[in-house]
């Protein structure tokens, strides 16, 4: 089961700004892409080493640059690329520590920001989160992916084939697809999770059993995840679509709106899934109540109906020399027909009373 935090113990007693790798540990080698386009342009290579970055942060080149790094856990090569785009150490530290909240901070000449992706993992639906950092500046993008997914594959196969107005616009439009890819992956988890749950809740009146405690909490703890990762994400569109930022132009906003859109009903329909998990869990409660309630039942009227049965037989196994009874002919088996006398009249009487 993954954590929903990430130690940071190895960070304690270093000054701020040490670069140091904070999440899973990788083996994987570090890929650089580089993307370079205009609208009649565009070029696309796997840089060999960090330095091959550094052309594209002047601001006098026509081009959008676009750097994907995937793999963040060799904390020199980012330390090599943060000096060579003027990045404050601070930021270059918050890219490295993958349990950073959903933010934006704005510095002068580039933007810093930070959002969550989410896939299910395992079989049992369990819902991981991996951190993506973005670094916009007047003429550049650079992301930060843990490792290599295919949240942007769409948006690269847009560049190479020139579909749609993404190579007509700038860095900023750019950094909006990216956020847009990323809110759209929610709806897909979020649609997965509305089927898990509509599943969940028919099973759980027509057959409850011990093993759906089991997943209502695993669900609970998805959501939980689900939270953290969307409600700061709304602050974070919300100061990018009001205009604060000098690098996002007008004519970018009006897309960032929908996103924020896009945003709250998301957030709207978490909220509805929460509140359904919660009750879906106090139905469970009290369905296995009820169960044990049933048979607490059948078992004090089974209890109940031979109580009488046991003082009669109490009674005449005390094998006193003198009880009438026991010299009589007939006394046995007037007994047994008193005893199921006794046992019928009470099982009318639990029915007459609907017990």
């Amino acid at each position: 089961m993954a954590k929903l935090t990430k130690k940071r113990s190895k960070k304690a007693g270093l000054p701020p700004g040490t670069l140091i790798h904070i999440g899973e540990k990788k083996t994987e080698k570090v890929k650089i892409t580089i993307i370079e386009y205009d609208e009649m342009h565009f070029r696309e290579q796997e840089a060999k080493t960090i330095e091959e970055c550094f052309p594209l942060k002047d601001k006098n080149r026509p081009t959008v640059a676009w750097i994907n790094i995937d793999g963040i856990h060799q904390s020199e090569i980012l330390g090599k690329l943060g000096e060579g785009f003027g990045l404050h150490p601070l930021i270059v530290e918050d890219i490295l520590n993958t349990d950073q909240r959903p933010k934006i901070e704005e510095f002068e000449g580039y933007n810093y920001i930070v959002l969550k992706t989410l896939q299910f993992h395992g079989n049992d639906g369990e819902i991981i989160a991996e951190q993506v950092s973005l670094i916009l500046g007047p003429n550049f993008v650079i992301s930060f992916q843990e490792k290599e997914v295919d949240i942007f594959h769409a948006i690269m196969e847009s560049l190479r084939t020139n579909k749609g107005r993404i190579r007509k616009m700038g860095a900023d439009y750019l950094a909006y697809c990216l956020l847009d890819a990323i809110v759209d992956n929610y709806f897909t988890i979020m649609e997965t999770l509305g089927e898990k749950i509509e599943s969940l809740e028919n099973e759980l009146v027509s057959n409850p059993n011990p093993q759906m405690a089991h997943t209502i909490y695993n669900l609970k703890r998805n959501m939980i995840l689900l939270r953290r990762s969307v409600w700061p994400l709304r602050e974070v569109i919300s100061r990018l679509e009001r205009g604060e930022s000098v690098l996002i132009k007008e004519s970018t906003r009006i897309y960032l709106k929908d996103v924020y859109d896009h945003t709250i009903h998301i957030i709207d329909t978490l909220e509805t899934f929460r509140e359904m998990a919660t009750e879906m869990l106090e139905i469970y409660l009290s369905s296995i109540s009820n169960r044990l309630n049933t048979v607490i039942k059948v078992l004090t009227l089974i209890a109940t109906i031979f109580m009488p049965l046991t003082l009669i037989t109490g009674i005449y196994g005390m094998n006193f020399k003198y009880m009438p009874e026991l010299g009589w002919r007939w006394g046995y088996p007037m007994i047994l027909l008193i005893m199921a006398g006794a046992g019928i009249a009470m099982v009318y009487y639990f029915k007459k009373k609907k017990w």
